[in-house]
């Protein structure tokens, strides 16, 4: 299948913004790692560098006059650079008006907690690290454009991070400036992409979304349609009753396609917008709709979209998962339907094309959601089981995520389970390709390497943190790599194929990159 084009304003890497590319696919079209299975040895066959708290994405730069990359991070407390090679910090920002530093030495205690605590010890350790360091953490989705600027959404403000030699890839980061949010756009910001002219698009979680100039001299902005009605109290709502806003009416992110078409999800619609060039719009006229989807939980999609099919003759739609009881993988045409296409069966909207209910191959299973983005490869769509194998008597459900999410390597969490669907454009039907239960993939966002036919994923296996291979086209595993304790824990961050195949991720406080590539 064709592929969708680069975004010639994101820098010229296979990972210059979340999920990857524009589409958001979270795929490269290389060879990654074959194998085989190895237990690594961290002094060897790991590089691993310290950061802090809540660095999960990264971002690789484009070539400097030198040939050299970066590696540009994130975290909570601070904005770092690493050289790409060795992951060696050549630069590192604490973060204007931030809490301040912890201390590696603390990091490293919290790591031996979460790994030697046991039962409702290893609980509460792990709610009292949440609490510190994943409660009101904002600026997770982020953008690297071609001129090695760095983009990310605060709360009330974008903000715009340079060198001060943009020749000097150890040169000093500073914050060129930032774009106060206007008091009409209402909430906090979560999404961030780019259109094809090289705009910022970024939403918040009351519905709004924003068109901005990347000098932040200009923009454009709306509010998808609904949101003025229910975003803030239903925002509202979800705070108090979660003590957080991780749940608002906008909770992923947004994707771009090559006609600047943007796709967000509220609560229980899914929108298309489009960036006409001169202005934001909302019409059908510009092939913009809203359409609901299913919500049987009341939660609302927990997975940024992505876009599927891109050439001239093959399908295209957005994926994403829907907020059923039990997740279902759902396609929408994302442009006209067929004339002939008739509404499926329990479908809200004749826009949807598929269907793919999540279950690991248990029909009878009652709930399964995910908080990972559906990987996509060709007209095939991926998910992941993020249920906890057990809950506590007495902790409450509404938290059960936090212990796949910091406590998935334990055996009474660990959850099992990769569900795979496929479009078939002859049959124009969402099928079942296969389920893996042998994998467990607790947080982790999987990733694709196309030529390899594989897809990498953070797992788990006797308390250990590993990472899992899997055939793309089977869903067999392939091979294993063992890491070792919490600190090769990804925290719901991706595991990604960096230029050279080698695999590389986020974790609790820090950056990994397995040293061994194709072949």
């Amino acid at each position: 299948m064709n592929r969708a084009p680069a975004n010639p304003y994101l820098a010229r890497s296979s990972y210059a913004i979340a999920h990857g590319r524009c589409d958001q696919q979270d795929n490269v079209p290389w060879r990654g790692p074959e194998g085989p299975t190895e237990v690594l040895d961290e002094a060897v066959d790991i590089q691993y560098a310290w950061l802090g708290p809540c660095h999960f994405g990264h971002l690789t730069s484009g070539p400097y006059p030198d040939g050299r990359r970066v590696v540009w991070t994130n975290g909570r407390q601070n904005i770092a650079k690493l050289d790409y090679g060795t992951l060696e910090v050549l630069a590192d920002h604490e973060i204007v008006g931030g809490e301040g530093r912890t201390p590696t030495p603390e990091l490293e205690s919290n790591l031996r907690g979460l790994d030697d605590k046991d039962g409702w010890e290893a609980i509460e350790h792990a709610i009292e690290l949440s609490m510190k360091f994943m409660s009101g953490i904002d600026g997770v989705y982020a953008l690297l454009d071609c001129d090695h600027t760095l983009f990310l959404g605060r709360e009330d403000h974008a903000v715009a991070y340079v060198e001060t030699d943009p020749s000097d890839p150890a040169s000093p980061i500073v914050e060129r400036d930032r774009w106060d949010k206007p008091d009409q756009i209402e909430g906090f910001f979560v999404g961030m992409n780019m259109t094809f002219d090289g705009k910022l698009v970024l939403s918040t979680d009351h519905g709004w979304v924003v068109v901005l100039e990347r000098d932040f001299s200009a923009y454009h902005a709306l509010q998808i349609p609904g949101g003025a009605e229910v975003a803030a109290e239903y925002c509202a709502r979800r705070e108090a009753e979660r003590g957080n806003t991780g749940y608002g009416w906008v909770r992923t992110s947004i994707c771009v396609d090559s006609d600047n078409g943007i796709y967000v999800s509220s609560n229980d619609h899914h929108h298309k917008l489009r960036w006409t060039g001169t202005e934001l719009s909302d019409d059908p006229a510009h092939g913009c709709w809203r359409v609901p989807y299913r919500n049987g939980g009341g939660h609302g999609s927990g997975t940024t979209p992505s876009l599927m099919g891109f050439g001239a003759d093959e399908d295209k739609f957005v994926v994403i998962g829907d907020g059923d009881e039990v997740v279902n993988i759902t396609l929408l045409w994302r442009d006209e339907i067929p004339d002939d296409w008739e509404q499926l069966p329990g479908a809200p909207d004749r826009r949807i094309a598929g269907i793919g209910p999540a279950n690991m191959g248990n029909p009878d299973l009652a709930e399964i959601k995910t908080e990972q983005s559906i990987t996509v490869s060709g007209y095939g769509a991926m998910t992941v089981n993020n249920e906890p194998a057990s809950i506590p008597d007495g902790f409450p459900r509404r938290a059960a995520r936090m212990l796949c999410f910091m406590l998935g390597h334990k055996p009474e969490y660990q959850p099992r389970g990769l569900h795979k669907y496929e479009w078939d454009p002859v049959a124009r039907e969402l099928k079942e390709a296969w389920v893996n239960l042998d994998v467990s993939s607790p947080n982790s966002v999987p990733f694709v390497a196309e030529e390899s036919g594989l897809i990498y994923t953070c797992g788990v296996r006797d308390g250990r943190w590993t990472i899992e291979a899997a055939d793309w086209a089977t869903g067999e595993s392939r091979f294993h790599y063992v890491l070792g304790g919490s600190k090769f824990n990804t925290i719901g961050a991706g595991v990604t194929v960096d230029d050279d195949g080698r695999l590389l991720f986020g974790s609790m406080y820090g950056k990994t990159r397995i040293l061994r590539g194709p072949g």
